[in-house]
């Protein structure tokens, strides 16, 4: 089961682009049984795995800015350190109604923000440099990554989109890499304070390689943005329901 479940959220995200984060923390909590924290822990090992493993293409590729990435890091980083300490928190303090309803909000967040940039038209590039920015908007943006492993790909790309000048194969690639780091760092706290299920990100990355391939080569036969559609809706009903655990306890 942990292994086709793999297999499967990484296809769906070699076909979507949707983040990891966003369908692998619910997807763990609803199906799996998972606590909220390590749902989330697991989710960001689980990320950053499957990224290890895409991330030289981009490289080899071009398609990574350095200078943005760096940037975007540097607030980020601490970003997401301080969002997963939040998380073990509450997580300590055995808060699990909450978190299950800030879960479910932020999955229809970030389902919202997929919907809203398949409609949108794309941001035109700004006349003058904007960049300076940025690590300021990645810090909110890896503080959500660390409470709840999503928001670095939907949130991510719609910044570099709207505050720098870079093709758009640069923005996929670029956000990759932000992912990457931002799952780094929240999967070592994970690590640290022992909110993860090990056994299980092993199983789930054994099928999320495969998946990842297979997605990337499905990608130029099948048509991505009906499938996108599907999907952030299907992720409104998850985190829907993650909100109703909330209350019904």
């Amino acid at each position: 089961m942990e292994y086709l479940l793999g297999f499967v959220i990484a296809v769906l995200i070699g076909l979507t682009g949707v983040g990891g984060g966003s369908v692998t923390a619910p997807a763990l909590a609803l199906f799996l049984g998972v606590a909220p924290a390590e749902s989330v822990g697991t989710a960001l090992i689980f990320t950053a795995i499957v990224k290890l493993v895409a991330a030289p293409i981009y490289i080899a590729r071009k398609q990574v800015n350095f200078r943005i990435l760096c940037l975007l890091l540097a607030g980020g980083v601490p970003g997401v350190l301080a969002g997963s300490y939040l998380l073990a928190r509450l997580s300590a303090g055995q808060h699990r109604g909450p978190l299950f309803a800030i879960l479910g909000a932020t999955i229809i967040l970030m389902a919202g923000v997929n919907l809203y940039r398949l409609f949108a038209p794309r941001p035109t590039a700004p006349a003058q440099d904007r960049t300076r920015w940025l690590p300021w908007l990645a810090i909110p943006i890896g503080a959500e990554v660390g409470f709840s492993s999503a928001g670095a790909g939907a949130i991510g790309s719609l910044v570099l989109m709207t505050l720098t000048q870079i093709s758009t194969a640069q923005v996929v690639g670029t956000d990759v890499l932000f992912g990457l780091g931002l799952s780094l760092g929240g999967g070592g706290i994970s690590l640290g304070m022992g909110n993860y299920h090990g056994a299980l990100a092993l199983k789930l990355a054994a099928g999320g390689v495969l998946g990842a391939l297979v997605g990337a080569q499905l990608l130029s036969v099948l048509p991505p943005r009906p499938l996108r559609v599907a999907l952030s809706l299907w992720l409104v009903s998850m985190g829907g329901q993650l909100c109703w655990r909330a209350v019904t306890g």
